[in-house]
């Protein structure tokens, strides 16, 4: 048993099927069964069977794989222990984000670690589902990613650090009847064409809830991803949105009203493999985003409700 075959069995189980896995290491689908082969040499029990055509893990298997994250986070910390010996703080730290996220938290990481021995940051933007995030970790060092109240939290293949709780407000066109209430329910706002994500993303399953709460079908007229894009269709009166309260860019012609009865919150978090954490630059990132999470709810702490 070694770190090779622990990985090949950790990759396997994450992305369910031999050739998934080979892609992600970047190896033959043969070299992977191999690996799989002499892992089981060194095990008693069955680590994985037939299922249909997949090859998935046995609960045996998936015990391993979750000891298997110990043993690589472990070998991680030995492998930079010279780093830590040294005091690299000024490592290279890849971090990917959302869009939204991207536009509030970066420019805070930029003005923060500009000092020589900070670390070297470079950032990529991924606007996927929200269960590919986790899968991202493999690529960077730390992905900001959000999921709303309800959903499941995120597996333990990775970890987690909480960053913001943030509230999904109705954004309107100024002018727009709405905005003489100060707070909208789903039954206000069912009548009125939505610009909303595409399916997949966090946000359609409080757009799902609002047409329940309301026991109305609503008009989804418009799918656009990305919050800047959506305030300017939002301000030409195209229709109304969810917005986040604190990570969007305020528009002058767009306000914004909470919404009450169903859930309207997501989470914005931090995640990344644990063995990350092994080496002092990616601490270093995570501990300006968590200052960074506090500057924007404290700000957000003094504004009014919302924005007008």
């Amino acid at each position: 048993m070694d770190e090779r075959q622990l990985r090949v069995l950790r990759e396997l189980g994450e992305l369910g099927s031999v050739t998934a896995a080979a892609e992600a290491l970047m190896v033959t689908p043969s070299a992977i069964s191999q690996q799989l082969r002499l892992l089981q040499r060194s095990v008693p029990v069955p680590l994985t069977e037939r299922e249909g055509r997949r090859l998935v893990l046995t609960p045996a298997g998936r015990a391993l794989a979750g000891a298997a994250i110990e043993v690589e986070a472990a070998l991680a910390r030995a492998r930079h222990s010279v780093e830590e010996f040294l005091g690299r703080a000024d490592g290279l730290v890849s971090v990917a984000a959302f869009h939204s996220a991207a536009a509030a938290f970066w420019p805070h990481l930029v003005r923060a670690l500009s000092a020589p021995d900070s670390p070297r940051l470079t950032f990529a933007d991924e606007d996927v589902p929200q269960n590919d995030f986790p899968l991202l970790t493999r690529e960077y060092d730390i992905v900001l990613a959000h999921r709303l109240d309800h959903a499941a939290p995120w597996p333990g293949t990775v970890s987690a650090t909480a960053l913001l709780h943030e509230p999904l407000d109705v954004a309107l066109p100024a002018g727009h009847p709405l905005t003489a209430k100060r707070r909208l329910t789903p039954r206000d706002v069912a009548g009125e064409p939505w610009i909303t994500v595409h399916d997949g993303f966090p946000l359609m399953a409080t757009i799902e809830a609002i047409a329940a709460a309301a026991d109305r079908r609503l008009h989804l007229a418009h799918r656009i991803n990305e919050f800047a894009v959506v305030a300017e269709v939002v301000a030409a009166g195209a229709g109304i949105a969810l917005m986040p309260r604190w990570t969007a860019r305020p528009h002058p012609d767009v306000v914004l009203r909470p919404l009450v009865g169903v859930s309207a919150r997501r989470h914005v978090d931090a995640l990344h493999r644990p063995e990350r954490t092994a080496r002092t630059a990616v601490r270093t990132v995570l501990g300006e985003l968590r200052r960074a999470a506090a500057a924007i709810s404290g700000r957000a702490a003094g504004d009014t409700e919302t924005r007008d």
